[in-house]
């Protein structure tokens, strides 16, 4: 996409991107997490966004017919999974929605069945300030992750149940991607606006560096497309959703 510049329209951020890796290389984040307190679903903002039945209109048709079209995929994928490594085939997780409101995510399963007992370490979910301001999640290797999870999460593959949940109306083909309930006390004042709309299929941080960006990173894309969501910039974020999906880029 070249050398590109996004401001965001408060004072949320100020990312520069990369011309040539085209990934983020700088972010200089506004928000002081060292004097807010724990963030609460109870504070998170509700901004009363006026309803999109184009929107959901178009979440319904692209959701159902991806489920159909890709359901020949989805059975190989199943039997794959189901071979590889002893589990389920899918992967549930509690995950915050709009508002705050918990639901039920599903996903093909990519990490070892017992990788909590394995790996305690990894689901303290415990940060410092400091820790924050450079935490990134997702790392290429990660012991969690099985083989056939490896490339499930490299081409994205894994992600595919996912429709089923934007489908039911738990999330959006555009949005924050959903959170975890135990990140919740990490996002403090501005912070909480990215739980202020249903979370997404993709996102404007999905496509704009994945898993390259720190948590903060993250966060500053989701507010800014909170404070300027449209039906032209999901339409502009899922086609650069499926330039970045195939170049892999950020995919771990």
């Amino acid at each position: 996409m070249g050398k590109a510049a996004i401001k965001e329209s408060s004072n949320t951020t100020q990312v520069v991107r990369d011309r040539d890796a085209d990934r983020v290389r700088s972010v200089v984040p506004a928000f002081p997490v060292e004097v807010l307190p724990p963030g609460r679903i109870e504070d998170i903002p509700r901004l009363g966004s006026r309803p999109r039945p184009v929107m959901r209109l178009l979440d319904i048709i692209l959701s159902a017919g991806g489920l159909i079209v890709f359901s020949p995929v989805m059975l190989v994928l199943a039997i794959m999974v189901r071979l590889e490594t002893p589990g389920p085939i899918l992967f549930r997780q509690k995950r915050l929605g709009k508002n705050g409101e918990l639901f039920t995510l599903v996903k093909f399963r990519s990490f070892y069945a017992d990788a909590k007992q394995r790996f305690p370490e990894l689901y303290a979910y415990k940060y410092g300030d400091e820790e924050l301001k450079t935490l990134i999640f997702k790392s290429a290797d990660d012991p969690r992750i099985t083989p056939m999870g490896r490339w499930l999460r490299k081409t994205s593959l894994d992600e595919l149940p996912n429709l089923w949940n934007v489908l039911k109306g738990d999330m959006a083909l555009v949005g924050p991607r959903p959170e975890i309930p135990e990140m919740i006390p990490y996002y403090r004042g501005e912070m909480l606006k990215r739980f202020s709309v249903k979370p997404g299929l993709t996102s404007l941080a999905h496509c704009s560096g994945r898993a390259n960006l720190t948590f903060l990173e993250s966060i500053s894309y989701d507010v800014d497309y909170v404070n300027k969501r449209s039906f032209a910039l999901d339409i502009k974020i899922l086609w650069r959703t499926a330039l970045a999906v195939l170049k892999r880029d950020g995919a771990f």
